[in-house]
């Protein structure tokens, strides 16, 4: 079984910690991916369509005040999630992981809320317990310090496993919605 993947990043400026992190993430998996960018204000079909094709989905996003980026959160509101009579879902019992991006740690309850709606609002499977680099994960010159590359990598490893399983889970993936 081949798999796919998509990485979208939040961030309002391409190549920052998110991308960063999620790149490390990505390649950790062993699973082929696409990363979009969503401060280069990609097309919202081409989004839609990308997010239908993957078999797991990655979030990857700075917080700000405790939540994720407006770009996360617009995508999200732009995507169908195949109830009251819309005709796509392409998040519904897809796995889905996040990784969110502060500058201090006590953001990291982000990371909850995002779930929340993955998990309730779009019947998304997500790998828990998430994923949260603040600062201190980085160097001076904006990488992962050797102790956070090792936690996302073990998050990325984890995450293509999960995708696997997930996908090939018919019961799982068949989930609704909460309403």
């Amino acid at each position: 079984m081949t798999l796919s993947l998509l990485g979208l990043v939040g961030s309002p400026n391409a190549g920052g910690r998110s991308s960063t992190a999620l790149a490390a993430f990505l390649d950790a998996t062993g699973v082929p991916s696409t990363v979009v960018e969503l401060g280069e204000g990609p097309d919202p079909e081409d989004l839609q369509r990308a997010a239908e094709a993957a078999d797991g989905v990655v979030f990857a996003t700075p917080t700000y005040r405790a939540r994720s980026s407006g770009l996360i959160k617009a995508f999200l509101e732009n995507t169908q999630r195949g109830a009251q009579g819309e005709q796509r879902a392409p998040l519904r019992g897809k796995a889905t992981a996040i990784l969110h991006t502060g500058n201090a740690a006590e953001h990291f309850l982000a990371v909850d809320d995002l779930r929340s709606v993955l998990a309730g609002f779009f019947a998304a499977q997500v790998l828990s317990p998430g994923l949260f680099l603040h600062g201190g994960h980085y160097g001076p010159d904006g990488e992962l310090t050797a102790e956070a590359l090792d936690l996302v990598a073990a998050h990325g490893r984890a995450f293509g496993q999960f995708t696997g399983a997930v996908r090939g889970a018919p019961a799982v993936t068949a989930l609704a919605p909460l309403l």
